[in-house]
């Protein structure tokens, strides 16, 4: 009997193999030469898309001066007045949206702009104990009256609770393990059912998305106060070590074989992203040099990669440390994902990447793909992406076969075919609940080191 993965390689090959002809008879021969470091699209470059809050001019460039404070906000104000004039910015829009998002004590899945009578309104779709979970986390960053603004009278404790309960009969582990990281942060407890859950799943041979196992890690490393969390902390380190390739990138599954033939070489952005977090905290914790040297490598790399606009791109060769495929970019990876797990890297004692940080930011008002502003303060929203006109993820599919035949393989001309000009109309909470945790949660990682485990009482709930 097949196996879902020898499935999905079948169906992937036919369909790459369509992919192919025509991708091929457009773009004539196949270049073999490796997709340099500083990947970009071949579209000309726009105009700036929307008014800055500053002068509107370029800031001049600065040193490397370093963070010196806990405050990101203010720690910015000095090395980029603009990016922390924009964070601010963006800090109203969250707290703006993430209401929209709110109902019945969860979050929704996906905050979508639909067209109806003529017109463009918002709706609120599905809903995701995930995303509910980073919201209880960005929210625990902020005073009581606003969480309560935002959850219709209720705290981020009320939140993290009603994680948990349902995250105990959930089979999603990175749920679970969301779920236990904010009942340790928001709501300043350990859940033992749902460490328990992450132990047995962690010690199984099965394997398991490279985000969760961070997940997992950070939950471990942010519960350890309040209860005996060791178990997760050194199984979710040894599983997410495994992980580290020589090009100090990570898959996207553990083990990387469990993505398939096609894509074990493939690791996203998020898959980098949540590593770095997760072992600078492991260092700050213990200190582990090794888990500093791996999120020290993993960030050096997509910090070289980062494309000439700021942009984050999406898939990289674990292999070489080169780009797969650069769209779509991500609006969360410039204001949130790329910011907190570079900012808890300096607080761990790692390296100063603020210039990244600063490009990144800068993109989302100065996206050369699109003229189309991203930022909608009036909505309350940041809009998700900006990806390819292409048909069935055509572009991702070939750059991934072509760079799983040969390292930094790819066809010529995909750009001209698929250039990168949509703009996804959405939003959803987990976005504007990592972009308030980015920004507001410094001196969490320092405290890691504050407060080894057993120091301080347990508090342990059978929920």
């Amino acid at each position: 009997m097949s196996t879902a993965t020898d499935d999905f390689d079948r169906n992937f090959q036919r369909l790459c193999a369509d992919l192919w002809s025509t991708a091929f008879s457009f773009g004539g021969k196949l270049s073999g030469a490796f997709m340099p470091i500083d990947f970009k699209h071949s579209l000309p470059s726009r105009a700036r898309n929307t008014a800055l809050d500053s002068i509107g001019q370029h800031p001049p460039a600065v040193e490397q001066t370093g963070l010196d404070t806990l405050d990101r906000l203010e720690a910015f104000g000095s090395v980029s007045p603009q990016t922390r004039t924009q964070a601010s910015r963006f800090l109203k829009i969250a707290k703006r949206g993430l209401p929209r998002m709110h109902r019945g004590g969860a979050f929704g899945h996906t905050l979508r702009a639909v067209k109806s009578d003529l017109r463009w309104t918002e709706h609120l779709e599905g809903d995701s104990l995930r995303y509910t979970a980073i919201a209880a986390l960005g929210l625990s960053q902020v005073d009581r009256t606003t969480q309560q603004q935002i959850l219709g009278g209720n705290t981020v404790l009320d939140l993290a609770n009603a994680c948990v309960v349902r995250a105990t009969t959930s089979a999603d582990m990175g749920a679970v393990a969301l779920a236990a990281w904010a009942a340790a942060e928001a709501g300043r407890f350990h859940s033992m059912p749902l460490f328990r859950q992450l132990v047995q799943i962690l010690a199984s041979d099965t394997s398991i998305a490279t985000v969760d196992c961070a997940w997992a890690l950070s939950a471990g490393l942010a519960a350890r106060q309040f209860g005996d969390t060791r178990d997760v902390v050194s199984l979710a380190t040894k599983r997410l070590m495994s992980g580290r390739s020589s090009s100090g990138l990570f898959p996207h599954m553990l083990p990387a074989s469990a993505s398939g033939r096609f894509r074990a070489h493939i690791g996203c952005f998020a898959d980098q992203v949540y590593p770095i977090q997760a072992f600078s905290r492991l260092h700050a914790a213990q200190p582990n040099i090794e888990a500093l040297s791996a999120a020290e490598a993993c960030a050096e790399r997509i910090c070289a990669l980062q494309g000439p606009a700021g942009q984050w791109w999406w898939h990289y060769d674990t292999r070489n440390g080169g780009v797969v495929e650069g769209y779509p970019v991500y609006s969360v990876h410039q204001h949130a994902m790329a910011p907190m797990a570079l900012l808890e890297l300096r607080e761990a004692g790692g390296t100063d990447h603020s210039q990244a940080i600063i490009k990144g930011m800068r993109w989302l008002d100065e996206h050369p793909e699109v003229s189309t502003p991203l930022v909608a303060a009036e909505k309350g929203v940041i809009w998700r992406k900006v990806g390819r006109r292409e048909p069935r993820k055509i572009v991702r599919a070939i750059s991934a076969l072509t760079t799983a035949l040969m390292p930094g393989l790819h066809v010529p001309g995909l750009d001209r075919l698929f250039p990168p000009i949509c703009v996804d109309y959405e939003c959803r909470p987990y976005e504007l609940g990592w972009l308030m945790y980015a920004w507001l949660s410094g001196g969490v990682v320092a405290q890691l080191s504050l407060s080894p485990a057993g120091e301080m009482p347990a508090v342990s709930k059978e929920i």
